[in-house]
């Protein structure tokens, strides 16, 4: 039994994120979740929301109070579930636990691209590698994937290349 186990809603590793959520309300987080991580605002929402994290039921009634300016400007569709959602703490943990979960997805993604684009670029010639640079053009993870394949390099390649280069 430890520490976590006293409080209700505790940090628990094996906790469904979930929970009582309907599948709607969960898309709706889910979706929000990776809006931030795509905007690459996850830092700034987590420490916004951990912070605010008492205050949640007050700013939902915010969210209420603003409801007919923001609809006037945006067309919303689930901004009345987010609105919902927002005033229980548990769904804010809910919200700052995908966030986190889709940011170390996308870091996960980044470090496979950056390593198969070092692959790429050296099979390039200088100055289509200079070009690439110089106009800021590089090809995106689909096409890197197309020419792994077309050069014969699998995943399990490109991971020991990247575990050579640690051990030195």
């Amino acid at each position: 039994m430890g520490i976590n186990d006293l409080f209700p809603g505790g940090n628990q590793p094996g906790r469904d994120i979930r929970g009582e959520l309907t599948e709607e309300e969960f898309e709706v987080l889910d979706k929000v979740a990776k809006k931030v991580v795509q905007w690459r605002m996850a830092v700034p929402a987590i420490m916004t929301l951990e912070t605010a994290k008492p205050l949640s039921f007050i700013g939902s009634q915010v969210m209420v109070f603003f409801e007919p300016i923001i609809k006037s400007l945006f067309a919303m569709k689930y901004y009345d579930i987010f609105q919902q959602l927002m005033e229980d703490r548990e769904n804010v943990e809910r919200l700052l636990q995908l966030i986190e979960k889709h940011d170390a997805e996308l870091i996960v993604t980044e470090k496979d691209y950056r390593r198969k684009l070092k692959i790429y670029l050296k099979r390039q010639p200088f100055g289509r590698r200079a070009w690439m640079w110089f106009s800021g053009r590089y090809p995106n993870l689909d096409q890197l994937n197309e020419q792994m394949e077309k050069w014969g390099i699998t995943q399990e390649q490109i991971d020991q290349m990247g575990k050579k280069k640690k051990k030195k």
